[in-house]
């Protein structure tokens, strides 16, 4: 029979469990339904009781806590849910792909002699158990089958919605985790501050630029200041995350004018990733392979493009405004502007 075991963390702050952690609730919920296994709820944090009660009492919740958990570390992260999994005893583990148990899930399959699959997208089947996951920039989907355990899921960001409920009454158990000798000192952290990061991945709205922005304009010259601060008008009216494709970034290394807060990091794309945010708004990007790979998983696809026959345009957008970016933009950040308090 199997047994599951979602592993959470919290986020930042210490106050809440990380929107992808509570993704992985559902999934840990889902599955134990399915499979009428029992569920086990693991917590990494420094004080793991309030958010404990943010979780279902299906089941045991465990807990390893304490200031050496307060921030992300790969020996204290590692020693954390391997004494989780050891007091558990699961044959399935879930876990989000964030990147504080990304660097370290690995590692904790490998000190329980299990085996661990990643960018789990599914999971489906009861016997055999399956998990999808998609290889090659999102272009191949494999459904995969292990009869070895514990088997380790980490669960790419978006796959299941985060749960919530009502404060619940889930009590948590302490576990005791043997700490190695830690050569690191977390002192804070350093990010951008909301008007610099252009990347949001919790953002509802992407907005994908691409090569026109920096082309040749009707009046004959090009317009890059003026195309940076009507995107970056645009993000901060609403909070969008910002997406390119790989004509635009690499514009850079040719010597072109280019906008200068782009990095490949902004890419998306068949070379780039694959977001998953509610809304997306292309914006002088045109191709087809670049939209059908990198805006897979968006639920409403839009477009601006004065090519009405373009590969993007005829069968890949929702909705297609015939029409020239720079104005159109301009606009909308007028009435944005318009509508503040």
């Amino acid at each position: 029979m199997e047994s599951i075991l979602v592993l959470t963390h919290a986020d930042e702050s210490g106050s809440a469990l990380t929107k992808q952690s509570l993704e992985a609730v559902t999934a840990g919920l889902e599955l134990s339904a399915r499979l009428s296994a029992p569920l086990t709820i693991g917590i990494v944090a420094e004080n793991p009781q309030p958010l404990s009660k943010s979780l279902p009492s299906a089941g045991p919740t465990l807990a390893v806590s304490g200031l050496s958990f307060a921030q992300a570390r790969y020996a204290t992260d590692a020693a954390a849910c391997a004494a989780l999994c050891r007091a558990a005893q699961p044959t399935i583990v879930l876990a989000p792909a964030s990147s504080r148990f990304t660097r370290v899930m690995a590692s904790v399959a490998h000190r329980l002699g299990g085996l661990i699959d990643t960018h789990i997208s599914a999971i489906s089947g009861i016997g055999p158990l399956e998990a999808t996951r998609w290889f090659y920039r999102q272009r191949v989907e494999a459904v995969i089958t292990r009869a070895a355990r514990p088997w380790f899921l980490l669960l790419d960001p978006g796959a299941y919605p985060a749960y919530s409920s009502q404060p619940g009454t889930a009590s948590t158990e302490e576990i005791t985790a043997e700490l190695p000798a830690t050569r690191t000192t977390v002192t804070g952290f350093r990010a951008p501050t909301q008007g610099q990061q252009t990347i949001r991945p919790d953002a509802r709205l992407l907005l994908v630029a691409g090569a026109g922005w920096t082309k040749k304009q009707p009046d004959g010259q090009t317009h890059v200041p003026e195309a940076a601060e009507l995107i970056l008008g645009f993000l901060h009216a609403t909070g969008a995350s910002l997406g390119s494709s790989k004509s635009l970034v690499d514009q850079g290394g040719e010597g072109n004018s280019v906008l200068p807060f782009l990095t490949h990091l902004n890419q998306v794309g068949q070379t780039g990733a694959t977001p998953r945010h509610a809304k997306g708004l292309s914006t002088c990007c045109h191709g087809e392979e670049p939209h059908v790979v990198g805006w897979r998983f968006i639920a409403d696809r839009r477009a601006i493009s004065l090519d009405p026959n373009c590969g993007w345009t005829r069968g890949k957008a929702d909705v297609v405004y015939i029409a020239d970016a720079f104005p159109v933009i301009a606009k909308l950040n007028a009435l944005l502007e318009a509508k503040k308090p």
